[in-house]
């Protein structure tokens, strides 16, 4: 293909990518550009390199070369200025956005705990009292499993496998409380109904499983275990929760607004939160498998730690924030 028939069958498209440059550089103008041409800008500037390609493979004339050279210095610039600023907002929402969030819900926020540490509670002291109480919670089979997981005499405390498969289960594990999270979020659109239900029944559960290890006598074991990822765990769930009420509760009081746009508003609030109730669950997910089960820990140094992460999630999550100017 000669020159000329090459610059008429890419022309437009050049020129496309040129127009389209210019806007992003103009970071105020920035927004003019529709979202489905800010997500197709790789791809574009893809295009402008192969073009590029073929120009230098097939010795074309040296001011074409140079256009599509600045073309393809300004979109790579353009990209990389993008990625920076994706990571300046990821890092500004762990340490300022999330919690700030949280904070502006900070009486639900307490709400959930009671939802969830008070049937916790109640079920801890009627399983002490009646032990066989755990079998309406649990099925014998499960509960077998359980005291088999933290038996002092188990060489892997947590779980019935050996130690040399931390990675696996780390994988495992998130996969586990990314699902229990999701699911006591989503449910909230049911008029808060789901979220409830699952705080509840995780309580409950939870109340339950330690008054059970606590009378067969497991509890240095149980304790030491849940109490590193415990804090991210436990409190991710509950973040949970709030997000799903958040919702569910904007189709019960949407306030002078329609319910579809008073869900639209709760809905970014929410998801908010669960990036951070995420982000818990991961962290949970590799103390759980790395730390926790560690059989070369002492249960001493198990606590000492684990007490500290729990003041200092709270720490992170009640420290007054301000909010960011974008």
């Amino acid at each position: 293909m000669r020159q000329q028939e090459f610059e008429q069958q890419y022309q437009s498209q050049w020129a496309a990518f040129a127009e389209k440059l210019s806007l992003l550089e103009r970071r105020k103008q920035r927004h003019q550009l529709p979202d489905d041409d800010r997500n197709d800008f790789p791809q574009d500037y893809r295009a402008i390199c192969h073009s590029l390609a073929i120009a230098k493979e097939r010795q074309y004339s040296p001011q074409l070369i140079e256009h599509l050279e600045t073309l393809v210095l300004r979109g790579h610039q353009i990209l990389y200025t993008r990625r920076t600023q994706l990571l300046h907002q990821i890092v500004a929402f762990i340490a300022n956005g999330f919690s700030y969030r949280l904070q502006q819900h900070l009486k639900l926020f307490w709400t959930t705990h009671a939802i969830f540490y008070g049937p916790a509670i109640i079920l801890f002291i009627l399983t002490l009292l009646n032990p066989d109480m755990v079998y309406s919670i649990m099925p014998p089979d499960q509960v077998n499993q359980l005291e088999a997981m933290y038996d002092p005499e188990q060489k892997s405390i947590g779980r019935l496998r050996e130690s040399d498969t931390d990675f696996l289960m780390f994988g495992h594990y998130i996969k586990n409380n990314i699902g229990i999270g999701f699911r006591t979020f989503a449910t909230g659109i049911l008029f808060t109904l789901g979220s409830l239900f699952f705080l509840i029944f995780n309580g409950v559960y939870f109340g339950a499983v330690s008054a059970h290890i606590v009378a067969i006598k497991y509890q240095s074991t149980f304790f030491s275990f849940v109490i590193g990822h415990g804090s991210f765990e436990l409190t991710a769930i509950l973040i949970s929760g709030m997000a799903g009420i958040l919702l569910g509760w904007s189709l019960i009081a949407p306030g002078n607004i329609s319910r579809l746009d008073a869900l639209k508003l709760a809905s970014k609030k929410a998801i908010e939160l669960m990036y951070g109730a995420i982000l818990f669950l991961v962290i949970a997910a590799f103390i759980e498998a790395f730390w926790s089960s560690s059989s070369n820990l002492t249960n001493t140094t198990k606590y000492i730690v684990g007490g500290s992460l729990w003041f200092l999630v709270y720490l992170y999550l009640l420290w007054p924030r301000k909010a960011v100017q974008s």
